[in-house]
């Protein structure tokens, strides 16, 4: 499985759009390629299975593919520069190692031309002890400290290099004694001389060691973080050293710097600015972490936009991934006659070997609109992207309440993590992983795997498809770019089963596009959870910081819960204080993954106001089958919570009830972990079926539940779920404006 594996450079294109196809090949080989509209890509057991259909057919024939190259670990890079002519001059930076002991050498900054040639770097040995190493024409000398570096902690760093003599000092100092104590440390060691001339032609890098290879570029990555790098034109004392203790405007060096780096300046850019220098600037590359505490962060302040100086400094780490960067195999134009959709280019083996790279061709821009959008949640994809928690966190089955099954993707993940994180992962050193790319193979936007993400939203392309609705797809990346204009022209945007990351932008539309009596159907569970942010020049790059709060397999820690990107506080909506309540009735209650359960109708599916919902629905409970854990209700789920913003006039139609002890409560539900937290004993764990009217004619419907959609089929297509969502979805794509009732209260209230 997996001999051929591919992705697009763009998720979401229109007719008339350029998309490019960049596919990895495990041996060469020629492909073929087609262009398929997918109408299901669930293969799990009891769902519709996979549902393709030709729509391009040979696009091309005996395409080259090949072996592709990814290379991951962030690092800083800045231009050639002439050094100096002076015969003394050091370094002075601050770090801090969060893992020093690894398999393998950690480079801090450099300046090299690769194996053979002459450089100079400074780094940590797989003991985790801090080395200045020097080469000349390929020959090495090394100068290591005896004292290992403790993980975590700051530590002031210089090297001072007399070019005369070849005598070259290297210190280390923690910042708090009292954490880091006895880890003080220094030595000298005479080098071979050499001049400063000699590295004029070398780029400076920051967090890496360069190869001087095409493939790989980079080696040595560190884990950790660098705080103002300062080259002095003189020998370095103490007192320079603690001249990184203040604020970098206020240091007074004995001779201006030859290079000093202020990495708090362009926090929510990819620059590096160097202020000794004019007009001087260096590129972070493969996503180091900004707006992170720096050296001199004294808990006074948790948002880096209120001292940047605080702030200052990049954190590196030797698994992240921007961009696979593949060559591409093949160009594609969207024909202007392919309808919206999902679609994929198909790619096919000589000996049977498959791959679909999936993309969404939404609308032409200004072109005519259906009533009906499906928003397909391409943030939700990306933050879980290629998952490895299911297999690296501890307890997994404990918390699943069953066996861990191992699926294809999984091993495969397992073993070519140069495919990048996910935003549920850690990094190699512990830190939870704040970014993520689009631009690699992207499991969570894989057909026939996990039906979590993609596969479990094509569950309602294949019912939509299967109760003859006309519709488009539009996609969360679509909804960010262009805000409510995105929505502008539809009746009813129906969501996908897990719509969870949402950034400020889509929210302020979808609130938008209500005020102006637009009708939406929540179709899922754990909704509207996480705020996430876009790169402001990158759009394939996402980032969520995760605060004090929520249902999450890492934490952010203190002085990082706001986004480099936009400067916005992270964290879960509800925190924020904008709960998923004010925007679709529910919020996120619990989560469980042993077994999903049903509806019981309410009271309130009586009254006339929702009599149009279960015409030809007469059963009390519903979705008592399914695809995914054998109910409707499952897996994680929402309910009405009327203190944080749920409409008081909601109708609760139907709740689900007899949840397992494996469904626990969120975080945020609870003030304090007690017994009484699984669906067995809480008073809060089940989903609920909610609808109510909004102003200018609009209404919302919320399911509240993930495995609402993998009830749809069962039956072929014919039971109460399948009924009520078509009762629904007809009403709300009608042009009979809803009228706001009188007003109600609730007895929950």
């Amino acid at each position: 499985m997996f001999e051929i594996l591919g992705y697009a450079d763009e998720w979401t294109v229109a007719p008339g759009d350029r998309i490019s196809f960049k596919v990895h090949c495990q041996s060469p080989m020629a492909l073929d390629m087609d262009i398929v509209r997918l109408r299901c890509g669930d293969t799990s057991p009891g769902a519709p299975g996979l549902k393709e259909t030709v729509v391009v057919p040979s696009v091309g024939e005996s395409i080259r593919g090949i072996q592709q190259y990814t290379e991951i670990g962030s690092r800083a890079v800045v231009p050639a520069f002439p050094e100096s002519q002076s015969i003394l001059r050091s370094w002075v930076l601050a770090i801090m190692p969060t893992l020093p002991r690894t398999d393998h050498e950690q480079t801090i900054l450099s300046r090299s031309g690769g194996e053979g040639g002459s450089g100079y770097r400074l780094g940590i040995d797989t003991t985790g002890q801090l080395f200045w190493e020097q080469m000349l024409n390929g020959d090495k000398q090394r100068l290591t400290l005896q004292i290992p570096l403790i993980p975590r902690q700051w530590y002031l760093v210089s090297v001072s290099i007399d070019a005369a003599s070849g005598m070259v000092s290297l210190s280390q100092y923690p910042k708090n004694v009292l954490l880091a104590s006895n880890t003080a440390d220094s030595g000298r060691m005479e080098f071979s001389k050499s001049g400063a001339e000699e590295y004029d032609a070398l780029p400076l890098v920051f967090g890496a060691m360069p190869t001087g290879l095409e493939q790989p570029g980079y080696c040595d990555h560190y884990n950790g973080r660098v705080d103002s790098p300062t080259l002095l034109p003189y020998r370095a004392e103490s007192s320079d050293l603690h001249q990184l203790l203040t604020e970098t405007t206020a240091r007074r060096f004995s001779l201006p710097p030859l290079v000093s780096f202020d990495f708090s300046i362009g926090i929510d850019s990819d620059r590096i600015v160097d202020t000794a220098r004019a007009w001087s600037e260096g590129r972070i590359e493969n996503v180091p972490t900004r707006g992170v505490p720096g050296l001199r962060w004294d808990s006074t302040v948790m948002n880096w936009q209120e001292k940047p100086d605080h702030f200052g400094a990049l954190h590196f780490h030797d698994d992240t991934l921007e961009d696979a960067n593949w060559e591409t195999t093949i160009d594609y134009v969207i024909p202007d006659e392919l309808s919206s959709g999902l679609y994929a280019a198909r790619f096919s083996g000589p000996n049977g070997e498959r791959e679909w790279v999936t993309f969404i061709v939404r609308p032409k821009p200004g072109g005519p609109r259906k009533k009906i959008a499906f928003l397909m949640s391409t943030a939700t994809y990306m933050a879980y992207s290629n998952s490895h928690y299911r297999i690296d966190e501890d307890g997994m089955e404990m918390k699943a309440g069953n066996f861990m099954v191992l699926y294809p993707w999984d091993t495969y993940l397992g073993e070519h993590r140069e495919l990048g994180l996910s935003l549920y992962d850690t990094h190699s050193d512990g830190y939870g992983v704040y970014y993520a790319s689009r631009r690699r193979p992207v499991f969570s936007m894989h057909i026939k795997c996990r039906a979590w993400s993609l596969n479990a939203d094509t569950r309602y392309l294949d019912w939509l498809d299967e109760k003859g609705f006309d519709y488009d797809v539009i996609s969360d990346d679509m909804l960010h770019e262009e805000g409510l204009e995105a929505l502008r022209g539809y009746n009813v945007v129906m969501t996908g089963a897990h719509p969870e990351y949402w950034s400020t932008r889509m929210w302020q539309a979808m609130v938008a596009f209500q005020q102006q009596g637009g009708r939406l159907m929540y179709m899922g569970g754990n909704g509207f959870y996480w705020r996430c942010a876009y790169h402001p020049e990158k759009p394939w790059l996402m980032e969520v910081r995760r605060t004090e709060t929520g249902a999450r397999y890492s934490e952010t820690p203190a002085g990082e819960s706001y986004h480099s990107y936009t400067g916005e506080y992270g964290g879960t909506w509800r925190r924020i204080g904008i709960p998923p309540q004010t925007l679709v009735g529910v919020g996120t209650t619990a989560t469980g993954f042993d077994a999903s359960s049903y509806y019981r109708r309410r009271p309130e599916s009586y009254d006339e106001r929702v009599r149009f919902m279960f015409e030809g629905v007469d059963e009390e409970i519903i979705g008592n089958f399914g695809s995914a854990g054998g109910g409707a209700a499952g897996d994680e789920i929402d309910r009405v919570d009327y203190r944080l913003g749920t409409p008081a006039h909601a109708l609760v139609v139907a709740r689900s009830e007899k949840h397992t002890r494996y469904y626990n409560v969120v975080p945020e539900e609870t003030t304090y972990h007690h017994p009484t937290i699984n669906g067995e004993e809480a008073k809060h764990c089940y989903a609920d079926l909610v609808f109510y009217e909004c102003v200018n004619g609009g209404a919302v419907f919320s399911t509240g539940s993930i495995t609402w959609g993998a009830s749809l089929s069962w039956a072929e297509y014919n039971n109460n779920v399948s009924r009520i969502t078509e009762n629904v979805l007809r009403r709300f794509a009608d042009d009979t404006p809803f009228e706001f009732p009188a007003f109600t209260l609730s007895e929950e209230l």
